[in-house]
C-alpha cells in the first residue's frame, strides 16, 4: 500500500465520470482501511459499469489501480458477494492476492 499515489483516468471522460469513477476508487480504499457498506460499494460498482461498460477497460483499469494503490476493485467486489446485506465489506491488504 502506497500513500501517495495517482489515480488511473481517462482523458476522454467528462466531470462526472471522473467523479465517478473516483467514487469507486475511494469506496475500494476505505473497504481495505475501514470497511464500506455492502449497498453503498454495489451502488459505485454499479455507476462505474455506466462509466467504464466493457469489462476489458473495467479489468484495465483495476489492474493499473492495483498496480498504483495495492488496493483491488476485483476483490472488494468479489468480497461483497459474499457480504450479507447491511454489512461492511472489509478487505484485509495482506489478502489482495
Amino acid at each position: 500500500m502506497r500513500e501517495n499515489y495517482s489515480y488511473p483516468l481517462d482523458e476522454d471522460w467528462n466531470n462526472n465520470e471522473i467523479i465517478t469513477v473516483m467514487a469507486l476508487y475511494n469506496a475500494v480504499e476505505a473497504a481495505y482501511e475501514h470497511g464500506i457498506k455492502r449497498e453503498t460499494f454495489l451502488d459505485k460498482y454499479r455507476s462505474f459499469q455506466q462509466v467504464v461498460p466493457m469489462k476489458m477497460e473495467q479489468k484495465r483499469l483495476d489492474h493499473e489501480f492495483e498496480t498504483e494503490s495495492g488496493y483491488s476493485i476485483y476483490k472488494v467486489f468479489k468480497q461483497s458477494k459474499t457480504t450479507p446485506e447491511n454489512e461492511k465489506v472489509r478487505v484485509r491488504y495482506e489478502d489482495r492476492h
